[in-house]
């Protein structure tokens, strides 16, 4: 879980400091089996204090480890990768 601050989108939103979880990087990195694993882009889910999403829909795969240990997100994922 990571502190965001939002600086597009709607206006009711705009300039606001939430917490989020990162759901993809970029960045490579190695998961324990040895497998390397990288996305097109970076993506985070917005989400309360105790960790469940506020919005109904995610886009786009989501991490493994993202869902393991966030349940929440996982209910939503189209994709876990």
């Amino acid at each position: 879980m990571v502190v965001v601050s939002v600086v597009e989108g709607k206006p009711e939103v705009r300039k606001q400091i939430l917490r989020a979880i990162v759901i993809r990087q970029r960045r490579p990195y190695r998961r324990p089996d040895g497998t390397w694993i990288a996305f097109e882009d970076n993506a985070v889910v917005i989400t309360d204090e105790n960790g469940a999403p506020k919005g109904s829909e995610i886009h786009g795969p989501v991490a493994m480890e993202a869902a393991l240990r966030w349940p929440g997100i996982s209910n939503l994922a189209t994709i876990i990768i």
